[in-house]
């Protein structure tokens, strides 16, 4: 965690991560406490965040580019060497539902080709997951593998997976809580094909790269950002023992 009593101008990108996605956590408890509910409160939580986060960038770091799931697409971030990708509040649905604590906030940073830093902050846990201190994944407690699924929406082809393998679903809300939940031994592993952006999985990539799970499409390609369409809509985040089984398994079956 970012020690907050340290100048911004002094953090380096993984700490100003951090520091950003747990400020803006901060704004979006205030504003759930403010007594609005159903589209108001999700309305003012993901316009709250994002002006947050915005003006903390154009302060801190004024000379990069930005991509916000809540702002204007500039496409002059296709020819800038840094490019920080956010999601102002990931998990909008749950946010709006109190005492739910399964959204998030997203801040990654894109340089030259790869993502260089992230952080997600799970504000209703107080706590901020970064690679500023890449979380430890600890021994895996459960006999039976788990996966991470939409609390809505859980693809068929993740329940035929789990029949095959033995595994377990656990529906959440956030696609960034479901890849955080991996590194936090909750689940073993995210399969998703549903359809996401970039800002959706950027920041909670970067993370559980750094915390040293295998990160990929679900074809096992490289997931790629700052490109000029932002549809990133299939991801699979999981223990590196899990991966060859997943894998093979959506070679063998696809996942329609």
């Amino acid at each position: 965690m970012t020690d907050h009593a340290q100048n911004p101008a002094d953090l380096s990108d993984h700490e100003l991560a951090a520091w950003l996605a747990t400020t803006a956590g901060h704004r979006l408890l205030e504003v759930r406490e403010e007594g609005l509910t159903g589209r108001e409160l999700k309305d003012a939580g993901d316009l709250a965040a994002h002006r947050l986060l915005m003006d903390l960038l154009a302060e801190h770091r004024p000379g990069d580019a930005v991509l916000s799931e809540e702002g204007k697409d500039d496409k002059a971030r296709l020819e800038a060497d840094r490019v920080w990708i956010v999601d102002p509040l990931d998990g909008t649905r749950e946010f709006s539902e109190p005492p739910r604590d399964d959204w998030a906030v997203h801040v990654a940073l894109w340089e030259r080709g790869e993502l260089v830093a992230g952080a997600v902050a799970q504000p209703a846990l107080g706590e901020t997951f970064s690679t500023a201190a890449p979380p430890a994944v600890p021994p895996r407690t459960s006999s039976r593998p788990r996966i991470a699924v939409s609390r809505t929406r859980p693809p068929a082809f993740v329940e035929a997976l789990a029949e095959e393998i033995d595994a377990e679903l656990v529906p959440m809300g956030s696609a960034g809580v479901k890849v955080i939940s991996v590194t936090r031994d909750v689940t073993d592993a995210y399969v998703h094909a549903g359809g996401q952006y970039e800002w959706d999985n950027a920041a909670p990539v970067a993370v559980a790269r750094a915390a040293g799970l295998f990160c990929s499409r679900v074809d096992g390609s490289d997931l790629v950002y700052n490109q000029d369409n932002v549809s990133l809509p299939d991801l699979i985040v999981c223990r590196p023992e899990l991966a060859e089984q997943i894998l093979d398994f959506v070679r063998r079956h696809g996942t329609d």
